[in-house]
């Protein structure tokens, strides 16, 4: 026998006894949960394999974000819990029989490790799990990991016009997700990040044991908060801090072209974005064609998108101290309450009706192909700089092609807390925050899409910050390096990545996961790996 031939007989054997090991741990798995889940009309709303027509149904309302995700492995199992109870006896049996375990909040995570894998494992899809009970008197909120922050935003209102919450623009993202991983939003220069007002947590750890705050202790509870809450066990629900706002805010969204001076506009934006008032957040966006995808002559054009906490009066008087080449006028700008604002951002047209913040599974969903990268910039883009990205945006090709660059502000309440004080690290010194996104439309456009993304942040490199190149965790990037999934990871390969993501407080993150959850139970690509002994 030709050693090709020995070859291919090993491998065909390693499939088969890998495939047979699959299928014996799944049934093991499932025969262990129905032990502990006794109810058998409970067992079948809550557990969906591919046998069943929910699989594919649920599968599919989270796979779609993001079509560039794909896997060898689908889940085995997708786990619908409807209580703390279910979910002890998933990672109990999990744990017992060796099948990993993926933490699906809203679906939104960049790279998909919420809901795929290259070794078999469950989805845990906290849908379920999604009550808001909110305090107006003491002005706090328990919210389940399950719930969107449309969901959250609009609960909040529901009660109260002069209370809000500070978090992301995108209203079916999961809170499960998004606060573990900082949480950054439109009042993130008045109020800090969604982290920065958690004030409890309730937390599953590997043994099954359920924490709060006291009794996980304050190391478990700094890493939690923006750390990224999968290293660590499964967080079922935070407690937050709600917010004082006025009744009325202040937006405008003003466009202005490359022949509208965008160069200079963006080049003085640079030097005023982290100083304005901290009521005041001003960001851009930079598109190359009628975003998302074509539609139209390509082109590049400026957003300058602003919230103001206040009325249109303070806001003028702002801006013409602060950055009156703008031109912005009265005109410009629209007064509405917090919650109307909310729909503003998320490019709802105006007089949509609050109730679409509840659709969860369709709202602003689209589905296509994504890849995002970030940056942090500390000293302002030079005008040669900035005309090399314009130079940048006119080399993408591909039909239904298309890109966006997000320019956030940081300063305000961003810089006036220390970077250790929660695993988010990016404070003061930071100027603004970059997103660089590629959407396109067709399979075929991928690799020259993703290509396209690489070397414009290859280019941006000697414009932002060194020594780590900072990311922001919630804009996931396998880009910057992953983790061994089928064995141990060294904390050195580890520290590639995360000290992009944490900076100095990786190592505190490391030492944490290794004292509460030292078989690394909860792992992906990019988790926290627990030192090795």
């Amino acid at each position: 026998m030709t050693t090709f031939k020995k070859l291919v007989i090993f491998l065909f054997l390693s499939i088969c006894l890998s495939s047979s090991w699959a299928n014996k741990t799944h049934d093991d798995f499932l025969e262990c949960l129905s032990h502990k889940i006794r109810n058998s009309n409970t067992i079948s709303q809550v557990i969906h394999t591919p046998k069943n027509s929910s699989y594919s149904t649920i599968y599919n309302s989270f796979s779609h974000r993001n079509l560039r995700i794909t896997s060898n492995f689908k889940p085995s199992i997708i786990f619908t819990p409807n209580d703390e109870s279910q979910i002890q006896a998933a990672i109990h049996c999990s744990k017992k029989h060796g099948l990993q375990i993926r933490i699906r909040g809203g679906g939104h995570d960049y790279e998909g490790l919420s809901y795929i894998s290259e070794i078999p494992f469950v989805v845990i899809d906290l849908r379920k799990l999604r009550s808001i009970s909110i305090d107006t008197q003491k002005k706090t909120a328990w919210i389940q990991a399950g719930a969107t922050l449309g969901e959250v935003y609009y609960r909040i209102a529901e009660k109260s016009k002069k209370l809000a919450f500070t978090a992301g623009v995108c209203p079916t993202v999961g809170v499960g997700g998004h606060f573990s991983g900082g949480g950054y939003g439109m009042m993130s220069r008045k109020f800090g990040t969604a982290a920065d007002n958690i004030i409890d947590a309730k937390l599953i750890d590997a043994n099954g044991r359920i924490h709060d705050r006291k009794s996980m202790g304050e190391d478990l509870f700094w890493a939690i908060r923006g750390g990224g809450g999968t290293s660590f066990g499964l967080i079922i629900s935070w407690k937050v801090k709600l917010l004082d706002i006025p009744e009325k805010v202040t937006v405008f969204n003003v466009p202005r072209t490359l022949e509208q001076n965008v160069t200079q506009l963006f080049y003085k934006w640079q030097h005023i974005a982290d100083k304005v008032d901290d009521n005041l957040i001003l960001r851009i966006f930079i598109r190359n064609s009628e975003f998302p995808f074509g539609g139209g002559k390509r082109t590049i054009h400026a957003s300058f998108t602003a919230l103001y906490i206040g009325g249109v009066d303070e806001l003028l008087n702002e801006m013409q101290k602060s950055f009156p080449e703008l031109g912005l006028v009265k005109e410009d700008c629209i007064e509405m309450s917090w919650i109307e604002s909310t729909l503003f951002f998320a490019n709802f047209p105006r007089n949509t009706s609050l109730d679409v913040l509840l659709n969860w599974n369709t709202t602003t969903n689209q589905t296509g192909f994504f890849k995002g990268k970030s940056d942090y910039v500390q000293q302002p883009i030079s005008i040669n700089g900035l005309e090399g990205i314009w130079k940048l945006f006119n080399q993408l090709v591909g039909e239904n092609s298309g890109a966006e660059v997000q320019f956030s502000p940081y300063g305000g309440k961003l810089s006036d807390i220390s970077e250790s004080e929660t695993p988010f690290p990016h404070r003061t010194g930071n100027i603004f925050m970059i997103e660089y996104a590629v959407y396109w439309g067709n399979i075929e456009n991928s690799q020259s899409n993703i290509a396209w993304n690489r070397k414009l942040y290859g280019y941006m490199a000697k414009y932002v910050s060194k020594s780590p190149r900072a990311a922001y965790f919630n804009y996931r990037d396998l880009d910057l390096g992953v983790n061994n999934i089928n064995g141990n990871t060294s904390y050195a390969q580890a520290r590639i990545w995360g000290v992009k993501y944490f900076k100095n407080n990786f190592d505190r993150l490391v030492k944490i996961k290794t004292k509460f959850d030292p078989t690394n139970f909860f792992r992906n690509e990019q988790s926290i790996p627990p030192l090795l002994s």
